[in-house]
């Protein structure tokens, strides 16, 4: 226990942390009284892993049960090193890792057709049945847009499909292109309520099957289809191009690519919105546990990445907004529906897939809340006079949709 107390007196500014070692012993490390927590860890082993690594082995250990919650929650306990994080990202300790982890990034992130297709079935193919113990009712797995504190996660998410919907500029006929449409939540608003033809292309074959069910159950089958490609399979041109939640999955390496991709795709006068989680500082890392065991391969980009991509790719940016703390409000949404859901989570995949399902949705909402974590949308053209000089068609679109559209 030395090395990992010696490391936890220096993180543990501000809360109080209480550590009970496999012998019974207790450990304090007090900054302020509050958040107090009070964790026991069950192996000797653990005394040494999270000294060296706590990023990686803190997740392991609780989806292992070898390192348990004696009094406070998961959340206080994820809460407590989420504010001081400052503090451990200065620890000597933590500087090889990170040099090794830049080291490896493009590695990390080399995301071929072949390895897309194994990380999408990873996270993405699950089950249905799972994801909807915790999402909106139509199954969108993104940030929502809280344009008010008393907004759902139902609401939310209706109304960032106004709000991309409004931004695209959709007109009678146009052929619109979602990238990584996932269980088709935005094809089919789109499809729904604008006079237009829709292609989704997804890589996961649950999203697929459950995309083209509602399709045909809100008899859209004729202007939403849904195919299971990878956007570098796509041909032909289409006037609007919308991907919502896939950057992440593209890869640093593969940015150029997928710009390119894009403009290739847009008509002269198209249009593109690209919605994705970002970072407010520079170039960084996805963390360890993250990308082992919920997102292998992915990667949320720095805003000087993505631009500097873009402006390689010829495009236009048109138009570019921040979404500071709506993903955390998402999150606990979901993190909310999912406790509620816990049992059936469980019989579905066990006691061991809950822990890391909790850890990984409250430690993404702290991301948000403490972190450098926001999302971004980015509008893209090919022609500098495709859109109106102003921005109020927006808002005028969205207005409208949110007396017409019925909550659909």
């Amino acid at each position: 226990m030395k090395l990992l107390n010696a490391m936890l007196a220096r993180i543990v500014r501000t809360g109080t942390l209480e550590v009970v070692d496999a012998e019974g012993n207790i450990h304090r490390h007090a900054g302020t009284p509050q958040p107090f927590v009070r964790v026991k860890l069950h192996d000797p082993a653990l005394y040494t892993a999270l000294a060296w690594n706590p990023d990686l082995k803190a997740g392991e250990a609780y989806m292992d049960g070898t390192l348990t919650i004696e009094e406070g929650t998961l959340r206080d306990f994820l809460t407590l090193f989420a504010i001081n994080r400052g503090v451990s990202r200065k620890l000597p300790i933590k500087k090889p890792l990170r040099r090794l982890a830049k080291r490896m990034k493009a590695v990390f992130q080399r995301n071929t057709l072949q390895q897309s297709r194994r990380n999408v079935e990873h996270h993405y193919d699950l089950s249905n049945e799972l994801y909807g113990l915790f999402l909106d009712s139509g199954m969108n797995y993104s940030c929502g847009y809280f344009r008010s504190s008393g907004d759902t996660i139902e609401d939310a998410q209706r109304n960032k499909l106004r709000h991309i919907a409004a931004k695209l500029d959709l007109k009678p006929g146009h052929k619109v292109l979602d990238i990584g449409c996932g269980w088709g939540g935005m094809s089919l608003y789109m499809a729904e309520h604008f006079d237009v033809e829709v292609t989704g292309v997804t890589l996961s074959v649950e999203q697929h099957k459950l995309a083209q069910e509602r399709a045909e159950q809100r008899g859209l089958s004729h202007k939403a289809r849904f195919e299971l490609r990878d956007y570098r399979d796509v041909t032909g041109k289409f006037d609007r191009i919308v991907s919502i939640g896939m950057f992440e999955h593209v890869g640093i390496s593969y940015f150029p690519q997928y710009f390119g991709k894009i403009n290739s795709l847009l008509s002269d006068d198209g249009v593109a919105l690209v919605h994705a989680i970002g970072r407010k500082s520079g170039p960084g890392l996805t963390g360890a546990w993250l990308r082992k065991y919920i997102f292998p391969g992915g990667y949320s980009p720095a805003l000087s990445e993505t631009f500097a991509a873009i402006e390689r790719s010829g495009l236009w940016v048109t138009d570019t907004e921040i979404w500071r703390l709506h993903y955390a409000e998402t999150l606990k949404c979901w993190f909310d529906r999912f406790s509620e859901n816990r049992e059936r989570a469980a019989a579905l995949l066990g006691e061991r897939f809950c822990r890391m399902w909790e850890f990984y949705l409250i430690s993404s909402e702290l991301s948000f809340r403490h972190f450098k974590h926001m999302v971004f949308q980015i509008q893209l053209s090919k022609s500098v006079d495709t859109l109106p000089l102003q921005r109020d068609y927006m808002v005028d679109v969205e207005r409208y949709l949110l007396t017409t559209d019925g909550g659909r």
